[in-house]
């Protein structure tokens, strides 16, 4: 089994640093979608050219627009064929424009 690769103390601190940093960016974008400062559209336009927001979760996105909950955010990504472990870099073309018509 490998091991994972030996890092000094500085790098180790800068690599948690910056995992850090990216959870934080992550948890308010969610917290924005939530309040309506941004919107789906923003979000999927961002994560073209943000690699942190495209490596955010389908998922974990829907579940943070207003009015949505675990159940109807699972339900809408069934029925337009994303897999629960899709990030917002793996969406195709037809998938987001779907996603964009059902949360106007």
């Amino acid at each position: 089994m490998n091991q994972p690769p030996k890092l000094t103390d500085e790098q180790r601190t800068a690599a948690l640093k910056k995992a850090a940093e990216v959870r934080r960016i992550r948890s308010d974008i969610k917290s924005r979608l939530k309040m309506g400062s941004i919107n789906l559209n923003e979000l999927l336009s961002r994560s073209d050219t943000d690699v942190v927001v495209a490596k955010i979760k389908v998922l974990a996105c829907l579940e943070s627009l207003p009015g949505v909950g675990k159940v109807k955010a699972r339900k809408v990504m069934e029925d337009v064929g994303i897999a629960e472990s899709r990030r917002l870099s793996g969406l195709g073309p037809l998938q987001r424009s779907a996603l964009l018509e059902i949360f106007k």
